[in-house]
């Protein structure tokens, strides 16, 4: 690369300059005026004619040669270098990008005119430092109807979600469109929404799709990515939704499951499920049916439901199937092997016999802890539970309790599972929380006999300091080299600032239930020394009300 001296009129443009858009008129007369008073702070750069000329190309600096001439300068200095393979068009991109950010539309035709020069994605995407995504989204914006690209580079831009949906559209379509939409003279404004919305198309996406790829092979589907999508996320849609339906259709017929059947959707896009069909929201039974349909969005779905079960219709010599006879003679109905009393005395024959066991039987620790599971799955227990955030939700216990029991109905568990699932029931059961769930006293308790102080968070926070009153806040500060302070913000923000490489738990915190509310809770729940399992331990007196601690009202009242 040298310098020379040339006479800007002799110059020659570049027909492939990466700047297509015109300057400004301000911007124009501000060169002019810096160039009459100072010249051209860094020379234009040109490279020799290839077509056989003796002459040169301006490779880099139009601007600044047109306002050389219009200040009537009659030489200046140009850098003369190699013509590149691509006629220098990467290199006028970068300067172009580094001086001033290149018109959106420039950078969509300039990257697209250097594909075309021989350029690799990759190779553009490293000199550019764009990842390759970036770059395919360019090219593609590159690829819009010339017309409407022209339109944008004059500043009218629609919005990135109508870019979208313009992009994804054929020059075809676009076409069409445009000749509705484009600017007038009267309304130099392009109604962008209304562009879009004619090129709006439905997608159904590959991530929604059951089917395989060789079943979208035979249904012709071919997957287009979207390119303004995120990254992270598998963005490929089909505009075909007659064979994506077919598709899914077919998936479903193939996969279709015992008792199953193929539905439609209704106007909400829910299932239309058989007259009299009871949809089932719990763990479907085995006689229960399942109903597959596609919702709005062309996923499958699939619902249980239940069918009522047919009456018996009442005829005379009625045959087993409850089909009437011709006699008029009714037959009556069976009687059932056990009454609806019956079954009651089974019930508390049972209970009386469990209970029996429970206080006499041998029971193993490890069986013992199961039992204790079961009880808390049983229908007569109603835990409001603080391992969730739903402040009304219950504890289901079911789930830790079947955990336990074999396919036989017998309990069948390992000792590593049964330690799982006790501590999955004390976690639902167990909550210290001021509210409905708050279990009382023996939370604390428990929480204190298994060390769980040693889990507490650091409360040395802004948040939690702020709750407590100058004289607590000044008691925090013993064995501490924080000093109170007059303001008690200043002391709480020198409490934070300690405490953030260190632990602080309030006492107020720790587990261990305050002497006087234990002793009066051990009072009030103390047990007879002749109370006895067998004979209704734990009921209350006939005579007398029931007594509830005042740790345990909030539940109670709650319930």
């Amino acid at each position: 690369m040298h310098l020379i001296k040339v006479d800007p009129r002799a110059l020659r443009e570049n027909p492939d300059k990466t700047r297509l858009t015109k300057s400004t008129a301000q911007a124009d007369a501000l060169l002019l005026a810096t160039i009459k008073a100072v010249g051209i702070v860094q020379p234009p750069v040109v490279a020799p004619q290839t077509d056989g000329g003796n002459g040169f190309i301006i490779d880099r600096g139009h601007r600044r040669v047109r306002q050389a001439i219009a200040a009537g300068l009659e030489e200046i200095e140009v850098l003369v270098d190699e013509a590149a393979n691509d006629n220098g068009a990467m290199r006028s991109m970068v300067e172009n990008i580094a001086r001033e950010p290149l018109n959106p539309v420039d950078q969509w035709r300039a990257i697209e005119r250097l594909v075309a020069l021989g350029w690799t994605e990759e190779a553009i995407g490293v000199a550019l430092a764009l990842p390759i995504r970036q770059i395919k989204k360019l090219r593609l914006l590159a690829n819009v109807l010339p017309a409407m690209l022209d339109h944008m580079a004059k500043g009218d831009m629609p919005n990135e979600k109508q870019l979208r949906t313009i992009a994804a559209a054929s020059l075809e379509e676009q076409k069409e469109v445009w000749k509705k939409h484009k600017p007038s003279k009267a309304d130099p404004q392009v109604a962008w929404y209304n562009v879009a919305n004619g090129l709006e198309r439905t997608r159904m996406y590959a991530k929604d799709a059951s089917f395989d790829d060789e079943l979208a092979k035979a249904y012709g589907i071919a997957w287009v990515e979207d390119l303004f999508a995120s990254a992270d996320e598998d963005s490929r849609y089909t505009t075909d939704v007659e064979a994506f339906l077919g598709a899914q259709q077919e998936w479903m017929a193939n996969h279709l499951p015992k008792r199953g059947v193929i539905v439609e959707a209704d106007t909400w896009g829910r299932a239309k499920l058989p007259p009299k069909a009871e949809q089932v929201y719990g763990r479907p039974g085995k006689s229960d049916h399942a109903a597959m349909y596609l919702d709005r969005e062309g996923k499958v779905q699939t619902v249980h439901y239940r069918m009522p079960e047919p009456k018996k219709a009442k005829g005379k010599d009625e045959p087993t199937n409850g089909a009437a006879g011709d006699d008029g003679i009714v037959a009556s109905k069976p009687r059932p092997d056990v009454t609806r009393r019956g079954i009651e005395m089974v019930g508390d024959f049972r209970t009386d016999a469990l209970h029996e066991a429970l206080a006499r039987a041998p029971i193993e620790d490890d069986t013992l802890l199961a039992l204790l599971v079961l009880a808390f799955a049983g229908r007569n227990i109603s835990i409001a539970s603080g391992a969730s955030g739903d402040v009304y939700g219950y504890a289901r216990m079911d789930r830790h309790a079947a955990r336990l029991v074999g396919n036989d109905g017998k309990l069948e568990f390992d000792r590593e599972t049964l330690q799982q699932v006790a501590r999955g029931v004390l976690i639902d059961v167990l909550s210290c929380r001021e509210n409905r769930t708050d279990s009382g006293i023996v939370a604390r308790i428990a929480g204190d006999a298994i060390g769980a102080d040693g889990f507490l968070p650091n409360m040395g926070t802004e948040e939690f300091l702020s709750c407590l009153s100058r004289a607590a806040l000044e008691v925090s500060c013993k064995d501490t080299p924080v000093l109170p302070r007059q303001k008690v913000k200043d002391t709480r923000a020198a409490l934070v600032e300690h405490f953030k490489e260190e632990r602080f738990v309030h006492p107020s915190a720790l587990f261990a239930p305050d002497a006087a509310k234990l002793a009066n809770w051990l009072v009030k729940h103390e047990a007879a020394e002749d109370d006895d399992l067998g004979e209704g331990a734990g009921e209350p007196d006939a005579t007398e009300p029931a007594e509830v601690p005042d740790d345990e009202a909030y539940g109670v009242a709650a319930e």
